[in-house]
Parts: structure tokens; C-alpha cells; sequence
């Protein structure tokens, strides 16, 4: 699989340093998936799996529900509120990765959380209460902010004309963790349970098997990972080659953007949904249509496994459209997708049989999935300088969003499974159209073309994060040639130059 574009190329004068063809900034402009060449695609493997890792482990309770809550005497509250534990904890989590990823860089950043993470993991063995079983998916689900290292790092290593692709295919192979596990953790019980074990020991002995392989994925970042394209944050601060900057101002660039406010907002009622059909599925299969456990776990499966192609999708899509239409042709693309998920919610709520429910629930997680890779298309544009703090911003909003829909809906018997769903579909198409206030002065947005002014460059846009004396110092220089890359956001349809491009930025 490969994804090629006209981009800016390194200077010729310059020996090639890289498997892959780079632009200016030495990110990838081309996306090989089957490649496992430093520094690009082997960032892109060990992010992807890790994520993968965390999420088989943040969700391998589920499927083991209905022995699970024998053991313990769980209470469908207890079950209620111990999912909506697991998504929450990685709410402040993944903002505070998306900071340690802009100060420290993705590689230590992610493998720090997996390893603090990974012991959680190993004491469900020992879960003797509803109190330790929430307290234990807890801790577990800060494991899912890896997600926001996988995004930054995918950024830091692709250009912008197979960015989305990039975050596409690492959040979606990511999160078909949330779908493996669904088989997996039923067949590893089966098996112990097969060889002797009673199942209410079995379960326990299970959990062993996503924790190890949670900490090798740990093991492995360490040792192979790299932060960017030219080395490690801490050896490029050193040489001089990037300036260590302030937590102060990468966050306050981060928070001050509405832009992630809106993203935040929206990836709550996509990818939060996604969390959030994560923990209920199974069960809402096993409990309405009277099914086998492995059954309903296989039916589960399937919504999670579609993220083997959904979100990947939904990343190439926002690529393609780009290539013609910009960003405002990411934006309208977002928009539609994830409100059309939405009424498919609302459909999937009202279907009273098995066969037209597994039907629409394939649909509805094409789209959903769909739209999560769509706004990481959006997302690595908002900035450059506090892209760690957005990327953070939105996917916390993510789990909020599946926090909120989880409380609301699903926490209880206030409201049977399949009202819930139809009214979580509701809330979809609600919190999505503030989408359509979304503008960028370079760019436009869904409904407003770019800004007319002469301070309507992509230079202006990244440059108003530094100050007149950072910029004396040179501190805004791969702003410089992020904005010089990121012109393909135009779109066909406009000018690929302008007057106001001629007039260089001050300090530039």
C-alpha cells in the first residue's frame, strides 16, 4: 500500500538519510505500510501495536462479563459504573500525554504510561469486590491515552499530504484492539478452563496474557522507537537542533485554539461512542437475544474489528479529498460521515431482530470509526507548536464524551440498552454540528472561504504561536517549514500562490 504526493523534496546538495521520500522537515511523503524502515514506518508499527496492546487490555473485561459478575455479585451499577471508570481515568491522561509528548516526545512518553500501567493488568487476578474490580479498569483505562502518543507521533513522522492516512491506520489497527479482544479474551478463558481450571479461576489466570504482552510492547518502544525523523527529543536539545521549550507556553498555545475545543467536542460523539459500544455491546447481545457468550462475543467482535479498515479509511479519505478540495474538504467530509453514524445509531436502537441489528451495527461502525480517522486528519493542522497539547485536547474529549454517554444512558436500569443506543444516536448528530464553526484564516472553513487580509498565510497562521523574541532566536523555524508543507490544504480549486505569499512574515 503506498500513498504518494507532489511535496516539497530535501535539497538535493543533501546525502538521502531516509528509506522513504521526505519533504523539507524530513517527514515522509510517502506511506508504505508493509515497511518496517527506520525511522518512519518502524514509529509507525510500534505505535500502532502498542496501542493495540492497551486497548485488548483496557477492554478485556467485557467479554467476560457475565462470569465475572457471578464471581464478584456484580450489579448491573457495578458493571455500569466500572465501564464508564475504565474510559474515564484516560480523560486527564491523554491531555497530560499530549503535553509530556510536546516537552519529551512520544517515545518515553507512551512507554512510561504502558509500563506504570501494566501492573493494574496483572492484580485483576486478585479482584475479590466490585470496589477493587472498578478501582482495577480504572487505572487500566489510563493505558488508552497511548492513543494520543500514536497521533503525535505519526505527525511528527509524516508530511501533510499522507498525515491522515498515517494517524488513520495507527488509531484504527489501534483501536481494533477493542474488537480482538472480544475473541481473544473467551478463547484464552476457554482454553485454561479446558485445562483444569474452575472458571472462576480461569478468568483470573486469563488477564495474565494481555499484561505481559503490554510490557514487552513497552520493551519494544524503548529499544527501537524514535522520537522524530532525525533523532530523539533529548539528543536533538542537546546538539542545539531543537529548543527545549516551555510548558507554559506549549500549553497555553493548546488551550487558547477553540479550534481543539470544537474537535474535542465532536471526537466525543465518534470515538467516544466507540468506547462506550465497547463496554455494552457483548452483553446487550448476550442479555436481548438470549445468546451464547462466545456468540456475543463474536457479534461484539465484529464492531470493534472494523476498525481494520474504518478509521484507516476514513484517514485516506481525508487525504484524497485534500488533494482537490483542502481542508474545507476535510471538514464537510467529517461532518457528513460522522452525522450519517449517527442516524445509524438511531436506527440500530430501533431494530428488534438479530440479523437487521448485526447488520446495521457493521454500518454504524464503518462510519463511526470512519469519522475518528476523518478529524485526526483535521487535527495535526490546529498547530504546530502545541500539536501534542490538541492532539491531547481531542482525544480526552473522546473518553469524556464516552464518560458522559455512558452516565447518561447506559448507567442503570433508567434506560433499557436499546433506548439508550437510539438516544446516544441523537447526541451524535447534536454535538456535531458545531463542526460548522471550524475556521482557519488560510483556509476557510465548511461554509466561509479564507480570510482576505494579507495576514492570511499558512507562515501568519503558525507564526502567531511565537513571540518577536523567540523568533529573534530562531525557535520557529520547523514552524516555518511545517507551514511551507502544509499549503496543499488549499485544495486544487485555489491559487497555489497568492499576493500575501510573496511578503514574508517577520522573522521568518
Amino acid at each position: 500500500m503506498e500513498v504518494e504526493a507532489t511535496t516539497v523534496m530535501e535539497s538535493n546538495s543533501q546525502p538521502q538519510k531516509f528509506a522513504l521520500p521526505v519533504d523539507s522537515d524530513h517527514k515522509a511523503t510517502q506511506f508504505w505500510l508493509f515497511s518496517i524502515a527506520k525511522p518512519h514506518m518502524r514509529a509507525f508499527h510500534l505505535s500502532w501495536v502498542s496501542f493495540f496492546m492497551c486497548f485488548v487490555s483496557t477492554f478485556a473485561a467485557p467479554p467476560l462479563i457475565p462470569i465475572i459478575r457471578d464471581n464478584l455479585n456484580l450489579t448491573s451499577t457495578d458493571i455500569g459504573n466500572a465501564g464508564i471508570a475504565s474510559v474515564s481515568g484516560a480523560v486527564f491522561a491523554r491531555i497530560a500525554m499530549g503535553t509530556a509528548c510536546d516537552l519529551f516526545g512520544p517515545r518515553l512518553a507512551s512507554a512510561s504510561l504502558i509500563l506504570v500501567t501494566a501492573p493494574a493488568v496483572f492484580l485483576f487476578s486478585m479482584a475479590s469486590s466490585p470496589i477493587s474490580f472498578l478501582l482495577l479498569r480504572f487505572f487500566v483505562g489510563f493505558s488508552l491515552a497511548t492513543f494520543v502518543s500514536t497521533q503525535f507521533w505519526m505527525s511528527s513522522m509524516f508530511s501533510a499530504n499522507v498525515v491522515g492516512t498515517a494517524n488513520g491506520v495507527a488509531g484504527g489497527w489501534g483501536n481494533l484492539g477493542g474488537g480482538a479482544t472480544q475473541l481473544i479474551m473467551p478463547l484464552v478463558f476457554g482454553l485454561i478452563r479446558d485445562i483444569g481450571a474452575t472458571k472462576f479461576t480461569a478468568w483470573r489466570i486469563a488477564f495474565q496474557i494481555p499484561a505481559l504482552f503490554q510490557m514487552l510492547s513497552a520493551v519494544a518502544i524503548l529499544l527501537f522507537g524514535q522520537d522524530m525523523p532525525d533523532g530523539n527529543y533529548h539528543r536533538l536539545e542537546k546538539s542545539g537542533d531543537k529548543p527545549k521549550d516551555k510548558f507554559t507556553s506549549v500549553f497555553w498555545h493548546g488551550i487558547t485554539n477553540y479550534r481543539g475545543w470544537i474537535l474535542a467536542l465532536t471526537y466525543g460523539y465518534c470515538f467516544g461512542v466507540e468506547l462506550t459500544v465497547d463496554n455494552i455491546i457483548a452483553e446487550y447481545f448476550y442479555d436481548r437475544f438470549n445468546l451464547k457468550l462466545h456468540t456475543a462475543g463474536i457479534i461484539a467482535a465484529t464492531f470493534g474489528l472494523a476498525n481494520i479498515v474504518s478509521r484507516p479509511a476514513g484517514g485516506i479519505v481525508s487525504d484524497l479529498v485534500s488533494k482537490r478540495f483542502g481542508m474545507r474538504g476535510r471538514l464537510w467530509t467529517l461532518f457528513v460521515v460522522q452525522t450519517i453514524g449517527g442516524v445509524l445509531c438511531v436506527i440500530l436502537g430501533q431494530i428488534g431482530s438479530l440479523s437487521g441489528s448485526i447488520a446495521v451495527m457493521i454500518l454504524f461502525s464503518l462510519f463511526c470509526q470512519g469519522a475518528c480517522g476523518l478529524t485526526f486528519g483535521v487535527v495535526p493542522f490546529v498547530s504546530r507548536r502545541s500539536l501534542g497539547v490538541i492532539s491531547g485536547m481531542t482525544g480526552g474529549g473522546g473518553n469524556v464524551g464516552a464518560v458522559l454517554t455512558q452516565l447518561i444512558f447506559f448507567k442503570g436500569s433508567k434506560y433499557s440498552k436499546e433506548t439508550g443506543i437510539t438516544l446516544m444516536g441523537v447526541m451524535i448528530i447534536c454535538c456535531t454540528l458545531p463542526m460548522t464553526l471550524i475556521h482557519f484564516p488560510q483556509w476557510g472553513g465548511m461554509f466561509l472561504g479564507p480570510s482576505s487580509g494579507k495576514a492570511a498565510t499558512e507562515e501568519d497562521y503558525y507564526m502567531s504561536e511565537w513571540s518577536t523574541t523567540e523568533k529573534e532566536k530562531g525557535y520557529h523555524h520547523a514552524s516555518v517549514k511545517f507551514a511551507e508543507n502544509s499549503r496543499s490544504e488549499r485544495g486544487k480549486a485555489a491559487s497555489i500562490t497568492r499576493p500575501s505569499d510573496e511578503i514574508s512574515p517577520t522573522h521568518v
